[in-house]
């Protein structure tokens, strides 16, 4: 006899609710930001902010066990009860937040079916796509991010809404660049919180270029901070977007000879690495060129910092060759 249960009301509730019931409190707030002494890690400095209105949180902190750094209430359940099952912590939150789970068997597979379809239907509106540099926010925070130039004609602008659900009618934009599959995958800064989002599936993103000499990333922010540092590069490009698309980059990579790999130093990026290298033995783990940081942009955040006044907008040669590729 066939199970399912309807999530909808775990994914609507408040993780805020929620973490009270948990018996965590947030420290103090800035703007719409909650900040909390983070529960997943051990730390002295509240850095894990929730964004009670998106519904959204992140550990500005660094990783946990789980390797999730933030998302949505059942992102933040993963990584607090890791490594329970997905089916685990969804009875965990019902418990904790009173939420009933249903169940149904055979005899309501129709419905079943009709949920699914909606499900998969998009519950957005892409309003316009516009070139980067209309809005001062995104422009912000891409040169937050130190890759402001190399976003330019890389990245879009994307201005969205929502056509059901709690956020139904309000206007968003983040920005944002294109999957394989066409979808939107978005980026942007919230109050302290990053945000990331995808409009549609999920999917690795590639971009042509020499066909024997490939670089993947884990993250885009990552791809053009390391553009930036090799602007005269004419490898192709694989940009995970998400570790669980591993399988497919590894599948795309297989017919360069030559891969470098930059995948974060944490353990979710650890663990692609091994994965990834298990499958192409002649893929080469290139993060030593920014080892101490997490990822590649961090590093060039770390360095853009300690720039000198007079420096020109782009690395100097002498910085340049301490972590270039």
């Amino acid at each position: 006899m066939s199970k399912f249960i309807n999530i909808d009301g775990i994914r609507e509730a408040s993780i805020v609710d929620f973490l009270s019931r948990l018996g965590h409190h947030p420290a103090h707030s800035s703007g719409r930001e909650l900040f909390y002494q983070s529960m997943l890690r051990e730390e002295n400095t509240a850095s894990l902010t929730v964004n009670e209105q998106m519904g959204v949180w992140f550990d500005h902190g660094g990783s946990n066990q789980s390797g999730i750094k933030g998302g949505n209430i059942i992102d933040l359940a993963m990584s607090y009860w890791y490594p329970a099952t997905f089916y685990e912590v969804i009875q965990k939150i019902s418990d904790v937040m009173a939420i009933p789970l249903r169940e149904a068997t055979g005899s309501d597979q129709r419905e079943k079916r009709q949920q699914i379809a909606r499900a998969s239907e998009p519950h957005y509106t892409i309003n316009e796509i516009k070139e980067i540099g209309n809005h001062p926010a995104i422009v912000q925070y891409l040169q937050s991010r130190g890759i402001s130039e190399q976003a330019r004609g890389r990245m879009k602008e994307v201005y969205y809404s929502f056509e059901s659900g709690p956020k139904q009618g309000k206007k968003y934009f983040s920005a944002g660049w294109q999957n394989e599959l066409g979808s939107w995958e978005l980026r942007n800064k919230i109050g302290q919180t990053d945000f990331k989002a995808c409009l549609g599936r999920k999917s690795i993103s590639f971009i042509a270029g020499n066909p024997d000499k490939l670089s993947v990333f884990e993250g885009y922010m990552d791809y053009l901070s390391w553009l930036r540092v090799n602007p005269k590069s004419a490898d192709s490009i694989i940009v995970l977007n998400s570790v669980n698309l591993l399988e497919r980059a590894i599948d795309r990579a297989a017919g360069y000879q030559e891969i470098d790999l930059y995948f974060d130093l944490d353990k979710a990026g650890s663990t692609a690495l091994t994965n990834f290298r298990q499958k192409l033995t002649h893929a080469t783990d290139r993060s030593e060129v920014y080892k101490g940081y997490n990822d590649y942009n961090e590093m060039l955040i770390a360095r853009l910092r300690c720039r000198l006044p007079w420096q020109d907008e782009y690395l100097s040669d002498e910085i340049r060759p301490s972590y270039q590729r």
